[in-house]
C-alpha cells in the first residue's frame, strides 16, 4: 500500500481521490488551506496539513509538516484556483516549491487542464498577473521537467476534464468519477502504462499537450524562473 499526499484535499477531486484510496487501503495525508477547513476532512481516516499555498512562507510549511509525517511514496498536486485569485502562486509556483522541498517520493502526479493549450511559452505570466490557461502550462511543464531531470520518478501531468466540482460548476459536462480515475491509477497502479513517465493524460489515455511543455529549453527558462521567483532550486536542473 502506498502513502500518498494530496494537495487541495478538502472538496471536489482532491476529496473523492482521498476517499477512493483510503478506501483501497491506502495512508493518506490530505491538506486543507486554513484551520477553519479541518473540519472538511475530520471524517477522514487520514493525517492532516495545513497552509494556505498562494503564501510562500505557508507552502514551505505544508512541506515540512509533510516530511515530518515520513516520507511517502506519492504526491498529487491537486490544488487549484479559478476563475480569479492567485492562480499563478497555487497552481504552478506552490507545486513547484512543494516538489522542490518535500522528499523525493516514486511518483509525482500533476493536475493541469485542456485549457493550458491556450498559455503562453514565455514567462511574463508569472509575475503574477497571468491566466489559468497560463498556470496549467507551467505546471504541464513542470511534470515533464520533472520526468525529465529525475528519471527515477514517475512524473505526469493529468487533466482531469471539466466536471461538476465546486470550481467547475454544477453544469460541467464531463464525468466525476473519471475526473480523478486518472490520478489514482497513475499514484498507485501497477498496470505497465502507468509505470511510465513524462505522460499528459486524460482519461487514462495518453495526448500530446502544448508543444512548448515538452521542450528542454522552455523546461529550464521556467525552472530558472521559478527558483529565482522563489529561492528554491530543483535538484537536477540546470542553474
Amino acid at each position: 500500500m502506498a502513502h500518498v499526499f494530496i494537495t487541495g484535499s478538502a472538496d471536489g477531486l482532491g476529496r473523492a481521490t482521498a476517499e477512493v484510496l483510503l478506501g483501497e487501503g491506502h495512508k493518506v495525508v490530505v491538506h486543507v488551506r486554513n484551520e477553519k477547513r479541518r473540519s472538511a476532512v475530520e471524517d477522514l481516516d487520514a493525517s492532516v496539513v495545513v497552509g494556505d499555498l498562494a503564501d510562500a512562507d505557508e507552502t514551505r510549511s505544508v512541506a515540512d509538516q509533510v516530511n515530518r509525517l515520513g516520507p511517502v511514496d506519492v504526491v498529487i498536486h491537486n490544488a487549484g484556483v479559478y476563475p480569479s485569485g492567485p492562480m499563478i502562486a497555487v497552481n504552478a509556483v506552490a507545486p513547484y516549491v512543494l516538489t522542490a522541498l518535500i522528499h523525493r517520493p516514486r511518483r509525482l502526479v500533476y493536475l493541469t487542464s485542456g485549457m493550458h493549450r491556450g498559455g503562453r511559452d514565455d514567462l511574463r505570466a508569472l509575475s503574477g498577473h497571468g491566466s489559468y490557461s497560463d498556470s496549467k502550462l507551467y505546471v504541464t511543464t513542470l511534470a515533464l521537467a520533472v520526468a525529465r531531470l529525475w528519471p527515477e520518478v514517475l512524473s505526469n501531468a493529468v487533466d482531469p476534464g471539466w466536471v461538476p466540482t465546486r470550481m467547475g460548476g454544477p453544469g460541467a459536462p464531463d464525468d466525476l468519477r473519471l475526473g480523478h480515475l486518472t490520478q489514482e491509477w497513475l499514484a498507485t497502479s501497477d498496470d505497465p502504462r502507468a509505470l511510465t513517465t513524462g505522460g499528459y493524460w486524460y482519461h487514462q489515455r495518453r495526448q500530446n499537450p502544448h508543444p512548448a511543455a515538452a521542450r528542454a529549453d522552455f523546461q529550464n527558462e521556467l525552472l530558472a524562473a521559478l527558483a529565482d521567483l522563489t529561492g528554491v532550486t530543483l535538484d537536477g536542473a540546470k542553474a
